[in-house]
């Protein structure tokens, strides 16, 4: 059947936009204050040119188009992101092998910059969409476990007493609901059809 060039999966148009400037208000504001760790009220509002305006973060307004179920996630994901205790590092590592995984263009251009920030170098984000045999140590195990995750929807009980012996328990269950996190909002945006942002590196073939 020929594809209808009108069909914005064809044309990969969104599919969900974000908020603009004039859709905001108070939940969708405490939405975002839960991801900040501040009340509504404080949250740069949209429009204002900060440099936490979420109209700077396309993820951040698409999933205050549902501000009640984003105010809830949202909370958690600043727990991934700002107290967890996986290294960040070892978070970007797992982040960026379910987007090559996943052939998630988002999630590898809004990520490759955060990974640079946790230390990741061009040569290791290179090396990780060529498998796993260029990494050693804690790298390879994060890599291998996100691997199975991917794979398997689990963690074989090797894998996870390996994780437990190198990270400690509480990094090695925060890996789980990290590659879980990020495996479901890949799936969200890959599905709303989001573009990478401006300057975001492309998906590597």
């Amino acid at each position: 059947m020929a594809s209808d060039p009108e069909d914005p999966e064809d044309a990969g148009y969104p599919l969900l936009t974000p908020l603009t400037a004039e859709e905001w208000g108070d939940d969708e504001y405490a939405a975002v204050g839960a991801l900040m760790g501040i009340p509504g009220e404080d949250v740069p509002r949209a429009g204002s040119g900060d440099a936490r305006d979420p109209l700077n973060f396309d993820i951040i307004g698409v999933l205050a188009r549902h501000p009640k179920m984003a105010r809830k996630f949202l909370g958690y994901n600043a727990f991934l992101l700002q107290q967890g205790e996986l290294p960040l590092r070892l978070r970007e590592l797992a982040v960026l092998r379910l987007a090559y995984a996943r052939r998630s263009s988002f999630f590898w251009g809004e990520h490759e910059k955060i990974a640079k920030a946790g230390g990741l170098s061009d040569t290791d984000i290179f090396r990780l969409t060529r498998g796993n045999a260029e990494f050693d140590g804690v790298d390879r195990l994060v890599l291998e476990a996100t691997d199975e995750l991917l794979d398997r929807g689990r963690a074989t009980p090797t894998t996870w007493r390996r994780m437990v012996d190198e990270l400690g328990t509480h990094q090695a269950m925060e890996l789980i609901f990290v590659v879980g996190t990020y495996g479901m909002l890949a799936m969200a945006c890959d599905t709303w059809q989001l573009t990478a942002p401006p300057g975001g590196a492309a998906l590597p073939d």
